[in-house]
């Protein structure tokens, strides 16, 4: 009874060595858990600048860890900033041809076929002169110059028959029928034929000449493209006169003015 009673003494008695091994164990847990939690917020923290300073490394490694078997879409070639910026370039751009279309020849403007922004081929016409008076000076020349074949035609039949009467006449002067004074004019008139032929055909070749001038003044008197382009400027109306150097008052020294394709000239790319 008494050891019973000593052994349930026994066991309401508190150990105050475990007590003080408690407190201090419940001591250094809040320390040790404040330790952990700023060594983990610090490491966390140096990887999120690790990858916030390397995003290349950290994708190269991310896709190479990737399985082997996944197909990959094919990698862009690096654009050259430069190549696809915008491109500026300045400059102007001129005609590889440009003329002033001007006649020959002084004269009146009678009419003009073109205008501002037309189209014109190489020979065509663009306006024509006043042309009366050359009109009238290749008729009179054509006219000359048919007078003068007409001529020859008359002195080779004269020629013709003088030769026949030459030739007649030294047959009878063989045969004593004829005098020497009849031959010698026969042949003198034989003569003087042949130099009014060589004269009718020098005046006809003078007069074939002086036609083909005047026809040449006359095709004058229509001013034609000197090449194919587009006609920017228009610069005299009918009834103007126009010349072919400027000599004052309201003449003008060109009809129009064309160009013919374009040059880029002094551009500059930026």
């Amino acid at each position: 009874m008494t050891e019973d009673k000593s052994k349930l003494l026994r066991s309401l008695t508190i150990d105050r060595s475990a007590g003080k091994a408690e407190r201090s164990g419940s001591r250094w847990l809040p320390i040790s858990a404040v330790i952990i939690i700023c060594v983990v917020g610090l490491a966390a923290f140096a990887a999120f600048e690790f990858r916030r300073q390397n995003p290349t490394k950290e994708t190269a490694s991310h896709t190479a860890q990737q399985p082997a078997a996944q197909p990959q879409a094919p990698q862009q070639p690096p654009t050259n900033s430069k190549a696809t910026g915008s491109l500026a370039a300045s400059g102007y751009v001129v005609a590889r041809r440009k003329a002033t279309v001007a006649a020959e020849i002084t004269g009146k403007v009678v009419e003009v076929f073109i205008d501002e922004g037309m189209t014109v081929t190489e020979g065509q016409v663009v306006a024509r002169l006043d042309s009366v008076l050359a009109e009238r000076d290749y008729e009179l020349a054509r006219s000359r110059a048919e007078t003068a074949n007409a001529a020859i035609a008359a002195i080779a039949a004269d020629l013709e028959d003088a030769t026949r009467i030459m030739t007649r006449v030294q047959t009878l002067s063989q045969k004593n029928f004829a005098t020497e004074a009849d031959l010698t004019k026969a042949q003198a008139r034989v003569g003087v034929l042949n130099a009014q032929m060589r004269q009718a055909q020098s005046q006809f070749e003078t007069a074939k000449i002086d036609a083909k001038r005047s026809a040449s003044m006359l095709d004058k008197h229509q001013i034609r493209a000197p090449f194919a382009g587009v006609v920017i400027d228009r610069s005299a109306q009918p009834g103007e006169m126009i010349s072919p150097m400027s000599v004052g008052g309201y003449t003008r020294t060109g009809i129009c003015t064309s160009r013919h394709g374009f040059n880029r000239d002094r551009s500059r790319r930026q």
